[in-house]
């Protein structure tokens, strides 16, 4: 590194003739300096001289360096001796953080003047291998189902070295150094390595109860031909246990019977035994009913213990069978899944058999039900009967009877009545015959769309007593029983030379044909000329008070009736007289009162 090296040429430019003083004063001088080379990391000792310019001894000069390594960074670490241009190192020199230092020499004379200012030197710094390759990131996890096929990408790991890329410092090799614990024979980890980065796989079948984590350890080394330097990375592999041991039952607990009629009632529970790890989807329990026609039965798994509860849903019927029999599988909610190495070829993947799906397991179970008092069952539930109001109190209208369907129960029965909102009927308490007790009305409020509600209790005898509910929908024919009405029976009607009228409306709680249209006509000798009715027939009818007549001093009677005839007979009464009436035009206000005929 000491050693001095002539590294400047002088080359005067000019007429021969001409001093190469008398060029300084005319003429730039041209300096051109080969660049320098220097090993990066030297360790001393500092300062050792790197080169020396040489000059022309009758030429008095002073050299000065400026420019990168002087007081450009990296400051320091180069200097020069004015007097000798002899350069010198000064401390220790990084290549990756400068790989070239551009410098400026200015030359001086004697009286400090300036002669030339050129770009006069390039420092080359030659890399040595002072850094490793690094891992980014140092540490990497990875979660791993146990059914993932060989070949695929577990992690990708990647270094990068500082030191010049085109040498063999700067280039390294991957490889993967240690995995702990040691795969078993039908698993292999390997490296792929592309350029600076290294995918990370494997062959053969990954085995959860064998080992549920690797650590592997993947190392990377450069290249440098004097020392070779290296980092390592850690890959954790964990494998979470898949499917690989189905579920097997292994006993059943519980009464196995049941009440008839009970439901949401828990009857039995199934144990199964699975050697993944618990909690898992791959330990998890599914169960399957089957043979349940009628959808009876429900079943769960218990989180906790991961048994098979069966339970009641829909209740059931002693009477239908004492004894209930239906099958029960089990499966995991994760699928079920093996592999296998059948050979290991020494290149490429190895020979591998995987299976997905594996048929469910089946349990018969046996489910007892118990007889309890059943209700009385009436048959049907609803009945129906058509008869006409009004008639006679006593009147048989139906007989609402019930059966037990009990086997071990002979039970009697006690008829009640129920549901009779407007007390129209009896009920025999043995035999539940109904009749009447009052009038049947169509248009009483308790009847609705023309159909009067009943309902009946039958009370058997049994411990508890159980009830039954029957219904008797009574269907009510219409008949003339009610009057034609109006809707007004007071108005004011005003009295003038024109004629006078007011529209009346008339109505009837019957159905048609009892009710409307009506016919109108006046009753009475001593009305005639003074009124008359428009129109005769329909709903609505006005009373009309002739012109040219003095005020009304009897006022008229109306008849109306439908078809089939039911009379009524209404009279237009004067109630006051307006005091200050008079002769043309008088105000009265009629009253319309009701004489039923």
């Amino acid at each position: 590194m000491g050693t001095t090296t002539c590294l400047l040429m002088t080359l005067c430019l000019g007429i021969v003739s001409v001093s190469c003083e008398g060029l300084l004063h005319r003429q730039k001088r041209i300096w051109i300096i080969e660049s320098f080379k220097v090993e990066e990391g030297w360790h001393g000792p500092y300062p050792y001289m790197l080169g020396k310019i040489e000059t022309e001894k009758e030429f008095q000069v002073g050299f000065h360096l400026r420019g990168q390594g002087v007081d450009l960074e990296p400051k320091d670490k180069l200097f020069i001796e004015t007097t000798t241009g002899e350069v010198f190192v000064n401390g220790e020199l990084d290549y990756e953080f400068c790989s070239v230092l551009k410098l400026t020499f200015e030359a001086k004379d004697k009286f400090d003047k300036t002669l030339n200012s050129r770009l006069g030197v390039e420092v080359e710094i030659l890399d040595i291998n002072d850094n490793p390759p690094v891992f980014q990131p140092s540490k990497h996890t990875v979660n791993l189902k146990e059914n993932v096929s060989q070949g695929e990408v577990l992690t990708v790991v990647r270094a990068t070295d500082e030191d010049r890329k085109d040498t063999n410092n700067g280039t390294f090799d991957l490889k993967i150094v240690s995995i702990n614990p040691k795969p078993p024979e039908d698993l292999e980890f390997f490296l792929e390595q592309q350029d600076t980065t290294g995918t990370i796989k494997f062959k053969g079948c990954l085995d959860h109860p064998k080992s549920d984590t690797y650590t592997i350890l993947v190392e990377a080394k450069d290249r440098g031909e004097m020392v070779q330097l290296s980092s390592t990375c850690t890959v954790i592999i964990n494998i979470e246990d898949g499917n690989n041991h189905p579920p097997t039952f292994t006993g059943q607990t519980g009464v196995g019977s049941i009440k008839e009629r009970d439901s949401g009632v828990e009857v039995l529970r199934l144990q199964v035994s699975d050697q993944d790890t618990k909690g898992t989807q791959a330990w998890k329990a599914r169960y399957t009913i089957h043979g349940d026609k009628d959808q009876n039965f429900r079943i769960t798994t218990d989180p906790k213990t991961n048994e098979g509860v069966l339970l009641v849903e829909k209740p059931l019927d002693y009477e239908e069978g004492s004894v209930r029999n239906v099958s029960v599988s089990v499966e995991n909610e994760e699928p079920y899944f093996s592999c296998k190495v059948n050979r290991r070829p020494p290149k490429g993947l190895w020979d591998v058999e995987t299976s997905i799906g594996h048929p469910p397991l089946f349990r018969q179970v046996t489910i007892r039900v118990e007889d309890v008092n059943d209700p009385p069952i009436f048959t049907p539930a609803v009945k129906n009967v058509s008869v006409d109001e009004n008639v006679a109190v006593g009147w048989y209208l139906e007989t609402l009877t019930a059966k037990d369907l009990d086997r071990s129960y002979a039970n009697t029965f006690l008829y009640m009545k129920g549901n009779d909102p407007a007390q129209w009927v009896a009920v025999d308490a043995k035999t539940g015959k109904i009749t009447t007790t009052k009038i049947l009305d169509r248009e009483s409020p308790y009847v609705k769309n023309d159909v009067y509600q009943v309902t009946v209790f039958a009370v058997d005898d049994g411990k508890p007593p159980m009830t039954g509910t029957g219904t008797l929908n009574i269907h009510l024919k219409d008949r003339n029983d009610n009057l034609p009405q109006l809707e007004m029976t007071t108005m004011g009607m005003c009295l003038s030379d024109e004629p006078s009228k007011v529209n009346i409306t008339a109505y009837d709680l019957d159905k048609d044909p009892y009710s409307g249209p009506f016919r109108f006509q006046l009753l009475g000798d001593d009305v005639k000329g003074k009124w008359s009715i428009n129109p005769n027939h329909g709903v609505n009818w006005e009373p009309i008070y002739r012109k040219n007549q003095k005020p009304a001093d009897t006022w008229p009677s109306v008849e109306w009736f439908g078809d089939p005839c039911l009379m009524g007979s209404w009279t237009l009464y004067r109630l006051h007289s307006d005091p200050g009436e008079r002769e043309h035009s008088v105000c009265r206000s009629p009253s319309v009162g009701a004489r039923g005929v």
